[in-house]
């Protein structure tokens, strides 16, 4: 039953990349990606064996623990990632319960970050093999440890899945998942200046974890090197009791899923009033800006780009504290703009089959174009100019307002408007309706590329004149090229704005089946 359950998986897994060969590219490239990373682990795990036994002691022990906490946490937020296993799949078979954990349990493994995982933690071995007994050690150390990670992150997905199965939960935990992702930089910054300056502490805190269910098994090859053979013990039953401790936890968590699956339903809210329709004109265009502002409010895929907004600044405000170079905080008000306009530039992709409506209720293109473009607008345009200005209390220099305001709206308005014709020409695969923003559906992906890529170079030429503005007074100190991009910015800007909604709308009108055809096979 593990066998079959494990070629189930792999079955599963060929069908998938069969599906398009773009998926098989798509997973080409991820996989070259984990390979670049698995290979600096590796190395560096290897280059261990020259250090002293503490100091490699310390990297694995603070290793194995953060591999330990990943698996934890992720499944949490991207729990529709990978459900080819569900266990709620097996409600209606038979499947005896060791045979049933067991291979799902290796079924896990099966993928890049199992794979990833798996790699790093037997090179290991080599870290440890300056005798015989060490390097054993650090093999049941790996297969204990990759053990616990994939047993804890079934776990965890079984503790949660009655919250997995509220949309408000999985909508809320995909968004706060991005908070510490985008500010990756700046945390992996201090905290390596933290350990650079409080070493003393990162030992301590290596120590620390020995003893723990996180650290326990990554501990055994360092303890047998050192000829710790009472603590190798020990850690040894840690470890293991870990392990089944965690095993009986997931048993019953499996169990209870089986018999009495989650309610995926909702509790029927009695409706009152037309929302945001009510505060928009009686017009199609109103209508179709009412309904975007919906989905930027409640739905994740588009609030994760709200997300990255206010953590734009913050970004700057880091790389400018890290060079010196406060005046990069001068384009926050441009970027925002750039990321807020082409956000919609996916926006048909994103209907998915609900596209329909608008099929059906005959709406033309120019109302649809200029509805959704009037909808980013609505938050859009004080964002951007807010950002522009606030800038200026940390620099000073207030020449700038002026170029810099007329480079953040023109790039705003042109921005707005290439994506409305990129839209109606282009759909790429994006997350369908409730999944999480970061599962990747298969496609088309150098389609996909090639339309970001290029839509960002037609819309980097179309801001030139703005640019160009902006540099001269940058270089020459005159104020006089800053103004006349006030005024250029705009004006410009606006006029791009408005011929992208017309000819946008005339390719919707042109193509409304196509569009359909093409979402329809991005299910």
């Amino acid at each position: 039953m593990v066998a079959h359950l494990l070629r189930l998986k792999l079955t599963l897994l060929r069908n998938s990349l069969r599906r398009s060969p773009w998926q098989l590219v798509g997973l080409g490239i991820g996989a070259l990606y984990a390979l670049g990373i698995v290979g600096l682990g590796v190395a560096g795990l290897l280059l261990l064996r020259q250090a002293d036994v503490a100091t490699a002691q310390t990297v694995v022990v603070l290793g194995g623990a953060a591999a330990v906490l990943g698996w934890a946490v992720i499944p949490i937020v991207a729990s529709a990632a990978d459900m080819t296993l569900d266990p709620a799949r097996f409600t209606t078979f038979a499947v005896p319960m060791p045979q049933l954990l067991a291979g799902l349990a290796l079924a896990g493994l099966i993928g890049i970050p199992g794979a990833a995982t798996t790699l790093v933690a037997l090179a290991t071995v080599g870290t440890w093999s300056r005798g015989f007994l060490a390097a054993a050690g650090a093999l049941a150390g790996a297969v204990l440890g990759v053990l616990t990670c994939v047993v804890l992150s079934k776990v965890v997905t079984a503790g949660t899945v009655s919250l997995a199965s509220s949309r408000r939960f999985k909508d809320v935990s995909a968004v706060a998942f991005l908070i510490p992702l985008v500010l990756m930089g700046p945390i992996v910054a201090g905290v390596a200046r933290g350990i650079a300056g409080n070493a003393e502490f990162v030992t301590e805190l290596a120590r620390v974890l020995e003893w723990t269910p996180a650290g326990a098994a990554w501990a055994l090859g360092g303890e047998l090197a050192a000829g710790h053979f009472g603590p190798a013990a020990l850690k040894l039953l840690i470890a293991a009791a870990t392990l089944a401790a965690l095993a009986l936890c997931w048993k019953f968590l499996l169990q209870r899923a089986l018999v009495t699956p989650p309610y995926a339903g909702t509790a029927k809210k009695k409706a009152s009033g037309l929302g945001l329709f009510a505060l928009v004109p009686a017009t199609p265009t109103g209508a179709i800006v009412a309904r975007s502002l919906s989905y930027w409010l409640r739905d994740p895929r588009y609030a994760g780009a709200l997300v990255v907004v206010p953590l734009l600044p913050v970004l700057l405000f880091f790389q400018a504290s890290q060079t010196g170079f406060y005046g990069i905080l001068l384009f926050v008000g441009p970027l925002t703009a750039f990321l807020l306009a082409w956000s919609i530039a996916s926006d048909v992709s994103y209907d998915s089959t609900a596209f329909a409506l608008h099929v059906s209720a005959g709406v033309r293109g120019l109302h649809d174009r200029l509805g959704r473009a009037v909808a980013c607008l609505v938050f859009a345009l004080p964002v951007v100019l807010a950002f522009s200005v606030l800038p200026m209390f940390f620099t000073g220099d207030w020449s700038l307002l002026p170029g810099i305001l007329g480079l953040a709206l023109g790039v705003l308005f042109t921005g707005l408007g290439l994506s409305s014709v990129v839209s109606a020409r282009y759909t790429v695969p994006v997350p369908l309706p409730g999944d999480s923003p970061f599962k990747k559906p298969p496609g088309n992906v150098a389609q996909t590329l090639a339309v970001q890529f290029g839509g960002m170079a037609v819309l980097l030429l179309l801001v030139s004149p703005e640019l160009a503005l902006v540099a001269l007074q940058l270089a020459g100190g005159s104020a006089v090229p800053g103004w006349i991009c006030l005024l250029l910015g705009p004006v410009l800007g606006f006029a791009l704005f408005i011929a992208g909604v017309r000819l946008g709308g005339k390719w919707f009108d042109s193509r409304t089946p196509e569009l359909l055809a093409q979402l329809a096979v991005n299910r």
